[in-house]
């Protein structure tokens, strides 16, 4: 009977997500493990951890983006400023409330730092189209200064 159910249950995940996420819920509740899906279930606790980490690469990616658009793209600048502080303040935030409910996420984002960097320079020289030795390969700022809440690498002028 246990293999029935698990049958049942395998296939609503297929057929179901929101409804085999439902029942799911009521038998952990309930303290019926006997019938829960289980390895959906592990997979999905897996892709919770990934999801995470790629939403954490993601938002400092477009941090490291924006603040490169800050530094370098002279031409640009005065007429987005405003804009990018709002984007960079948005993925402050956004790298904030994961790392609030995950502290131990921030190992990952140090072991990432550099290669996120990278992506966004690759994004950067596209979106301005300057040369590619404009700007150095390696980070012109600190993982620190890029998530500390009021850091600029240029102020506007006065």
């Amino acid at each position: 009977m246990k293999s029935e159910t698990s049958a049942t249950t395998t296939s609503l995940y297929d057929i179901d997500y929101q409804r085999w996420l439902s029942e799911t819920l009521v038998q952990l509740r309930s303290r019926n493990f006997g019938h829960l899906d289980l390895e959906n279930l592990i997979e999905e606790f897996e892709s919770l951890g990934k999801r995470e980490k790629r939403a954490l690469a993601s938002y400092l990616m477009r941090l490291c983006e924006h603040l490169l658009k800050l530094k370098y793209w002279e031409a640009e600048r005065e007429l987005s400023y405003r804009g990018w502080k709002v984007e960079i303040r948005n993925f402050r935030l956004q790298i904030a409330r994961i790392l609030e409910d995950s502290p131990s996420l921030k190992i990952y984002l140090t072991e990432n730092f550099e290669r996120e960097y990278c992506n966004a320079r690759k994004l950067f020289l596209d979106a301005s189209n300057l040369v590619e030795n404009s700007l150095p390969v390696q980070p012109c700022f600190s993982l620190e200064e890029a998530l500390e809440e009021d850091w600029l690498p240029v102020q506007p002028e006065a």
